[in-house]
């Protein structure tokens, strides 16, 4: 019988194999450094944020020195130690680009066995002047997101620097993306190649589990960022169209950031201050709780590398309404833990069925629930590292 061949958009590389602690033993690497524009306690943190945090302290955890060095976050120490690796923060949005690199080259944050490059948007082009071991995550293309947070001429330059200058420069980086969909985005827009790049789904805190009761009254939670790409203005108007087939939904939008006073205006425009609630940031046990009481967890987003509100509600037994975009596709399994949505007026009628339909509910909840079991930050920290130590040159 032949062997089954590989597609060829599929990565080829052997990577190693065994736990954590072995592939540290046998890597040779125990000072790590990681590249990020944004650090968690920055107000405008999100996903990404989390992400780098969850994978730096397991690496922590098994011995690794991480310095994480990230842009300057208002209100905060410039150096601080959390979990068990160090967080830098120094420079502003832009001038962070630079100095990092500049700092790295002088060894400025000491001596470095191996780097990780979070690119977002803008890279830190670490495969010009870094040796390997070195890897890059990227979660998602950021094509749509350029309009959305800069001026026309400086989106121009963005898209162009990310479409056109980088990938070259990425060629022979191994890149770690979150989900299959957004590895495809990334392949086919980018043009990275695809032998190069490498899924590695995200986790889910433990802290979200099924537990409480369910809102009296049709209630959907959205949760992220304000910020334009998040497109809770396009939800807020969403569910005004559900309101008309199920009159009693409310929505409760959880998160914050520098859109809040857009969406305030959304809101009074409606005249939906008595079905939207802005909640801002709240707490772990809020989020939770809003999660349990939640009939569906949505999301319009326009651009996503995974969407972890999504899979944070799933744990809690909730299921999902989505825009049908990358990340979105491996997060909600269509038709079986939720709905996806290719437009707005799709996204509105799936809302409406759903929350018209308890026993669909129930049966969407439980598989969304047992789907979110094997997501684990554990696996995404020991899977991130093994593709790092692929990348350590023979015989180091």
């Amino acid at each position: 019988m032949a062997a089954q061949k590989r597609p060829p958009d599929e990565p080829t590389d052997d990577l190693p194999g065994g736990s954590l602690d072995a592939l540290i033993g046998a890597s040779g690497i125990r000072r790590i450094h990681v590249l990020a524009w944004r650090d968690l306690d920055d107000p405008e943190a999100g996903g990404s944020e989390i992400h780098a945090h969850e994978v730096a302290r397991r690496w922590s955890d098994a011995g690794l020195e991480v310095t994480v060095r990230t842009s300057h976050a208002a209100g905060h120490r410039s150096s601080i130690r959390r979990d068990g690796y160090r967080v830098v923060r120094r420079a502003g949005r832009y001038m962070v680009f630079p100095r990092a690199v500049a700092a790295e080259i002088l060894r400025a944050h000491g001596r470095r066995d191996a780097l990780v490059e979070i690119w977002n948007g803008v890279p830190f082009f670490s495969p010009l002047w870094a040796a390997n071991p070195r890897m890059t995550i990227l979660h998602h293309h950021h094509e749509l997101l350029w309009p959305m947070a800069l001026s026309p001429g400086l989106a121009r330059l963005g898209s162009f620097l990310e479409r056109r200058i980088a990938p070259p420069c990425y060629r022979n980086t191994p890149v770690v993306t979150l989900s299959r969909s957004s590895r495809a985005s990334l392949v086919t827009d980018l043009r990275l190649p695809g032998h190069g790049v490498h899924v590695v789904e995200p986790g889910i805190d433990g802290r979200f589990t099924p537990g409480g009761d369910r809102s009296t009254a049709p209630l959907v939670v959205a949760a992220g960022r304000l910020m334009p790409s998040k497109r809770f203005d396009a939800l807020i108007r969403t569910i005004a169209e559900v309101r008309r087939t199920v009159p009693a939904t409310s929505l409760e939008i959880i998160g914050q950031g520098y859109a809040k006073e857009d969406l305030s205006a959304v809101v009074a425009e409606l005249g939906a201050e008595s079905w939207v609630d802005l909640r801002g940031q709240v707490d772990d046990d809020d989020l939770v709780s809003a999660y349990r009481r939640a009939w569906v967890v949505a999301s319009a987003s326009a651009s996503e590398g995974w969407g972890m509100t999504l899979t944070e509600a799933a744990a809690c037994g909730t299921p999902a309404v989505a825009t049908r975009i990358p990340g979105h596709e491996d997060a909600v399994e269509h038709d079986v833990s939720g709905l996806l949505a290719d437009d707005d007026p799709q996204l509105a009628g799936h809302l409406a069925a759903l929350l018209a339909d308890g026993d669909r509910r129930t049966t969407f909840g439980a598989a969304a629930l047992a789907r979110s079991a094997r997501y684990n930050w554990d696996r995404t920290a020991t899977e991130a590292f093994r593709v790092l130590a692929s990348t350590v040159p023979p015989g180091r």
